[in-house]
């Protein structure tokens, strides 16, 4: 009898998201970048703050308004309320989503509410959308007039601004050549996304890399081998890689090593793990990617438009 109740019990619908990836793994992903970013911002504090738990630590508001006073160096945590109740913790989240609005960061889809109460997609949403508008935009702002000229003859490519990305093309998970050389090879037709401040980040990343015979084309297959990763750091400090040795290498090994090279030499922390790049989430390559224009060259290519 229980085998054939067990023969009719389907199972459960793995439900897949834009990329063709779990949703969980996504998920789980972007948490674990987006904690890992936080606590580069917040471990600048005097004490220094730690996210262990992004899902619950930002539930009271306290560290949200810590990490917002790191990256605007406005005060908030003044006007924090230290209580278990919830009309209070509501109170001090609804403090920093207005801090947001006030500066026109999008908030489509969030509310107190479901920061309060631990919401994984709320709070996912929250941190890309304060990413995208402190790390992404504010600094591509002045170099996309800058590359807007110079980059004439690149292929144009957009990005959206919140959290619901468009399929790629190619649904692969495994190892492909976007990141090879295609001389004499007219490139693949690439989606259309919409985020002029990610354009304009793709766009620099294409400046520094085409150089190299690298073509990156996204924030998610183009970076499968690790040789995306590997021409951005030689564009920022050329005697730190060889790139001979690693046309021929594992995308693995290619991936940890420019990890470790940049988290040493460039003060890029590794928020991603290699495993990541095997089927990229969108988001998560862009955070770590953004880290890139806190090295002292990039600064100073920003300092000159």
């Amino acid at each position: 009898m229980q085998d054939l109740l067990d023969s009719q019990i389907k199972p459960a619908k793995t439900i897949n998201d834009h990329n063709g990836q779990p949703q969980d793994r996504r998920k789980a992903m972007q948490k674990r970048t987006f904690t890992r970013w936080m606590n580069v911002f917040l471990q600048r504090r005097d004490p220094p703050l730690k996210v262990c738990d992004l899902f619950t630590d930002i539930q009271d508001g306290r560290i949200l308004m810590a990490l917002l006073e790191e990256l605007s160096g406005c005060k908030l945590l003044y006007r924090f309320r230290s209580s278990s109740h919830r009309i209070f913790i509501l109170n001090n989240i609804s403090k920093a989503l207005a801090f947001l609005d006030d500066r026109h960061v999008k908030l489509l889809g969030i509310d107190a509410s479901g920061i309060a109460d631990g919401i994984p997609s709320v709070i996912l949403n929250l941190v890309w959308n304060i990413i995208l508008h402190f790390r992404v935009k504010e600094v591509m702002g002045g170099l996309r007039r800058h590359l807007s000229s110079s980059l004439s003859s690149l292929s144009l490519s957009t990005y959206p601004s919140t959290g619901d990305l468009s399929p790629q093309t190619g649904g692969s998970d495994s190892y492909t050549c976007n990141t090879l050389p295609r001389k004499g090879k007219k490139a693949a037709k690439e989606p259309k996304y919409h985020s002029k401040a990610i354009k304009t980040l793709l766009h620099w990343v294409q400046r520094r890399t085409s150089k190299y015979g690298v073509d990156v084309d996204d924030f998610g297959a183009s970076w499968r081998s690790g040789l995306a990763f590997l021409t951005l750091i030689k564009s920022i400090n050329p005697e730190l890689v060889d790139l001979r040795e690693s046309w021929s290498k594992d995308p693995t090994e290619n991936i940890q090593h420019a990890f470790m090279v940049a988290h040493q030499c460039l003060d890029v922390p590794p928020l991603l793990e290699p495993e990541d790049c095997t089927s990229p989430d969108e988001q998560s390559i862009i955070t770590y990617v953004s880290m890139f224009l806190g090295c002292h060259s990039v600064i100073d290519e920003v300092r000159e438009l």
